[in-house]
């Protein structure tokens, strides 16, 4: 039977390799943007924000995977610490922009002259260029990188901190005020870091479209962190029947005073 340590160390691994995994995901989908108003079958939202700037509920594909990160990040803190969720959050940081690296190398490779030739149309015979299009769906432009990372960062430092403030606050007690909490606040910084950075110092949005943009992104993200709480409870439960009702109580009480290493 495994011991306590070992059964520690394995769930840290899990809960960072969902963390990781869910993270580069959600970052390399995030270059499609999709309509909630479409997906739902209801009329546009049609909000008129800041002046004459009209806004409907269009949000990057990341956010559909984006609340698993966020869930782990709060259960990782829990049982943890600060110290737990900033390793993993600056390891997963380095695998981003790793990825990115990789796949802005793939792209710049000479397409085969088959491979161009047998998918120069698609289904219904319109003509394509597979070489192009694989390279506008995964390269992203310098400005969404750096955004992303720095958003990626500064949230999860801020999220990470603002819970353990709050567990100092509740102790054992209220899961959810300090993981909703720390979410929404980091989450707040995170939608509006990562369109500065990408679209307003990078590209060519104007301030109005960041912040109306930002602003519809945040309420997604508030609804979802309020939506998963049961979730977060569930997760709780499964890791006290794991580790055992006391271990874990015990391993929680530890992540309060930053031990884990």
């Amino acid at each position: 039977m495994a011991s306590f340590s070992t059964k520690r160390n394995n769930l840290y691994i899990f809960l960072s390799a969902v963390f990781l995994t869910n993270a580069i995901i959600a970052e390399i989908i995030g270059v499609k943007i999709f309509s909630a108003e479409t997906l739902l079958n209801v009329a546009p939202a049609q909000l008129h924000l800041f002046g004459d700037f009209v806004l409907d509920f269009n949000l990057t594909a990341g956010v559909v995977i984006w609340p698993a990160v966020f869930i782990t990040s709060d259960v990782i803190n829990e049982y943890y610490g600060f110290q737990g969720v900033k390793k993993i959050s600056y390891l997963t940081a380095g695998f981003i922009a790793y990825s990115f690296l990789i796949i802005y190398f793939v792209t710049t490779l000479p397409p085969a002259q088959f491979w161009l030739d047998v998918n120069k149309t698609d289904a219904v015979g319109n003509p394509i260029n597979i070489n192009n299009a694989f390279a506008m769906i995964f390269r992203q432009g310098l400005g969404i990188i750096i955004g992303s990372i720095t958003a990626f960062l500064v949230a999860q430092i801020l999220d990470a901190t603002v819970f353990q403030s709050l567990k100092k606050i509740t102790g054992s007690r209220k899961i959810w005020l300090r993981a909703t909490g720390s979410t929404l606040v980091s989450q707040l910084v995170d939608s509006f870091v990562v369109l500065v950075i990408a679209f307003y110092i990078f590209g060519n949005w104007s301030f109005t479209q960041v912040m109306a943009v930002a602003i519809v992104n945040y309420i997604y993200k508030f609804v979802v962190a309020v939506l998963l709480t049961p979730v977060l409870y569930l997760a709780h439960y499964l890791i006290d029947m794991y580790l055992g009702k006391e271990h874990a109580k015990q391993l929680a009480n530890e992540s309060s005073m930053s031990t884990f290493m």
